[in-house]
């Protein structure tokens, strides 16, 4: 997704993260480390409010960069998912 709001742009990654976790028999919950990377600064707040609708109770470890990015986008999330084997 190349336009709209750092929000919008914030929901549809981290949708599409959910999706992929999903394939994997994993879900947001048990994401434990997250890191992304900001085009601009400006765009923290924004990106901060969007993040924590998907992240209410208990936000994981995150690292944010603000950094030019390879792909013309806003933002970029790498995330890393535990989930223990019952």
């Amino acid at each position: 997704m190349t336009s709209g709001t750092i929000e919008e742009q914030t929901r549809v990654t981290l949708d599409q993260i959910r999706e992929i976790l999903t394939e994997a028999d994993c879900d947001l919950p048990d994401v434990v480390k997250a890191m992304v990377w900001l085009r601009d600064r400006a765009d923290f707040p924004g990106f901060n409010m969007a993040y924590g609708e998907y992240f209410p109770d208990g936000p994981p470890a995150r690292s944010a960069v603000v950094s030019n990015l390879l792909v013309d986008v806003r933002l970029e999330i790498e995330v890393v998912a535990y989930k223990p084997q019952a």
